[in-house]
């Protein structure tokens, strides 16, 4: 019994010290620049630039694949701050500002035929096939893709409402 126990934890320090030369001798250095891209990004993994999360999107702007005006919850704010930091120049005239909106399910409208929660990044949808669904306010990123594929149009896109954790202080108009 004494031996197993001895064995056991020799092969953990082992192990644990060969994991440890590993990661400092034989990491792969990433590149620092997409890495300030993702800060910037949101982290909602939406998946509304065309890419599968916020990581895939920092690594294509990164690399000049994607535009800088690609995620559309940044709007203007995070594609000027993206174009500052890669030196390029950029148009707004096609970028919108929206205000935060999540889904709403009107349940006298929902048939239960579970396209909305397939299509969810985020699983902010509940519910199950024939049964009425329901959204976590909380987990919604405001992406649409629900809104886009209900088939009864019961899902409706609304302003995220002001509550003490969501609630901030307006910018102050600028000067003219």
């Amino acid at each position: 019994m004494f031996s197993a126990i001895v064995i056991v934890s020799l092969l953990g320090i082992l192990m644990g010290t060969a994991l440890g030369f590993a990661a400092r001798f034989l990491a792969v250095d990433g590149n620092p620049l997409q890495a300030e891209i993702e800060e910037l990004l949101p982290g909602s993994q939406c998946g509304q630039c065309g890419y599968p999360g916020c990581g895939p999107a920092a690594e294509a702007v990164a690399n000049g694949e994607a535009a800088v005006t690609m995620c559309p919850p940044g709007g203007k704010a995070l594609a000027e701050a993206l174009a500052q930091k890669l030196g390029v120049s950029i148009d707004l005239s096609d970028v919108e500002d929206k205000a935060p909106r999540v889904a709403y399910v009107h349940e006298h409208l929902c048939v239960g035929c579970t396209k909305c929660f397939k299509r969810c990044p985020t699983d902010a949808i509940v519910g199950g096939p024939k049964q009425i669904h329901a959204v976590f306010m909380d987990a919604c990123t405001g992406c649409e893709k629900c809104y886009d594929v209900c088939p009864t149009e019961c899902i409706e896109m609304r302003p995220l409402q002001a509550t003490l954790q969501t609630w901030y202080w307006p910018m102050p108009a600028k000067a003219a």
